[in-house]
């Protein structure tokens, strides 16, 4: 974990990957309903798979959860869901594991509550802001992370 400006420690996003009792039970509890969200509007998303990868790349960009930038997981299928400004996620086309969602793609979405196993908001979109994340850096932190991955085994 890194450290913050006031020396306290945060959670990475990596650590985001791993579902823990608490949530599950939320997810049980919980009244929340999914909906689909239609691509292409006011954002794309690009589905990183697995789920770990994407967080990783996250991590590479040092912006914190909670800043209000949305990250969808699909813990059913290791998934992560990044919103990216309409219109860029074609940076990504080609990536191994990475599906670009645009015009005529959606995802499922919470709508209220702690959503679900298939639907999990690790960061939620803050009403009113739009902070997408920049798909072009997103990119390049995915790029990044295969090339230490491929340097790690290759050692």
């Amino acid at each position: 974990m890194q450290n913050s400006d006031h020396g306290e420690r945060r959670a990475t996003w990596a650590s985001k990957a791993t579902v823990d009792d608490q949530t599950r039970q939320r997810w049980l509890r919980s009244s929340s309903t999914t909906h689909w969200a239609r691509c292409g509007t006011g954002w794309d998303a690009i589905a990183v798979h697995p789920l770990e990868r994407g967080l990783e790349a996250l991590d590479l960009l040092d912006v914190e959860a909670g800043e209000g930038y949305p990250v969808l997981a699909d813990h059913l299928s290791s998934r992560l869901y990044v919103m990216v400004p309409a219109g860029t996620a074609a940076a990504a086309d080609g990536l191994p594991g990475v599906r670009v969602l645009s015009d005529g793609h959606q995802v499922l979405v919470p709508l209220s509550g702690h959503g679900s196993a298939a639907a999990h908001w690790i960061s939620e979109p803050v009403p009113g802001a739009s902070r997408l994340w920049d798909a072009h850096r997103l990119v390049g932190a995915l790029r990044k992370r295969d090339a230490d991955d491929r340097q790690t085994v290759a050692s």
